[in-house]
């Protein structure tokens, strides 16, 4: 994960992206070519230096849509759209960084403009820990396939009852082991790099937090599936679509379970922003 946790009056909040091994998906199967527009990214936080990396969603030809904590100090990205991207490496796996030949799109990141991550000068706790979590790449070259995932229309969210199903989908792995002594809970997590599919629903009830972001189950015990670190960006599907409703943005504990809280992208102006790099 990126390694900042941030200790607000309310959580142990825990941003999903990863600088090391990590796991994303929980609970979960291999989603195969269900999904192809879902993918992973590897972002640079300096010329030839790969540091971290994301799950997204491709929304046009060009346009890969993230989380703002992915593409924040990021100076370049890469993308891979294969179901398996694993390059083993002992003692840990790496990301796949590799550039040319490697079967990457090259690509350059955008953060949202109104993105604040720590916002805590607006106050404390959940509600005011981020905002406007959204990133996209802009590739080099165009993907062409034969379905994108889709932007939802504006406001969608909101007409959704509680326990609307939701699919999440991303790269990673199920478990968590201890390799070394002494590892943070967050290093724990090891395994390839494929895409994989879990169901979850919407949990909508009481919900105090920010209007801008989804509530979402990860509870494996009860039948839903998860999400965990390295799986920042993935998109939070209406089941059975390919409709984006938000994008993955952090968990409340290392063991990724409870609930998790994501960005939504049905905002109006998140919307156009988002709009703003896709070329007809």
């Amino acid at each position: 994960m990126k390694k900042y946790v941030a200790i607000s009056l309310l959580a142990l909040i825990l941003i999903l992206v990863t600088f090391s091994v990590a796991s994303a998906i929980t609970n979960g199967q291999p989603d195969g070519d269900n999904h192809p527009y879902v993918g992973l990214a590897v972002f640079d936080d300096a010329p030839g230096h790969p540091a971290w990396r994301c799950s997204g969603s491709l929304i046009s030809p060009t346009v890969f849509l993230v989380a703002g904590h992915c593409t924040e100090g990021a100076v370049a990205a890469r993308v891979w759209l294969d179901k398996d991207v694993t390059y083993d490496h002992y003692p840990k796996p790496l990301y796949p960084y590799g550039g040319a030949g490697s079967g990457a799109i090259e690509g350059i990141p955008y953060t949202n403009p109104d993105y604040c991550n720590y916002c805590l000068s607006n106050g404390y706790g959940l509600p005011n820990f981020s905002y406007r979590d959204v990133g996209v790449i802009v590739l080099d070259e165009p993907i062409y396939m034969d379905q994108y995932a889709a932007l939802p229309d504006p406001g969608l969210v909101d007409t959704l009852k509680n326990k609307t199903k939701i699919d999440f989908v991303g790269y990673g792995v199920q478990y968590q082991i201890m390799t070394y002594p002494g590892e943070l809970p967050y290093d724990r997590w090891a395994g390839p790099r494929i895409r994989m599919y879990a169901p979850s629903e919407l949990v909508s009830e009481k919900f105090v937090h920010s209007a801008e972001y989804l509530r979402l189950a990860l509870n494996p015990g009860g039948g839903s599936g998860g999400t965990c670190f390295g799986d920042s960006g993935g998109p939070d599907l209406l089941a059975g679509t390919n409709i984006v409703l938000g994008v993955n943005s952090y968990v409340t504990n290392v063991n990724c379970s409870g609930v998790g809280y994501s960005a939504r992208v049905d905002i109006p102006e998140v919307l156009d922003w988002i709009r703003s790099f896709m070329v007809e």
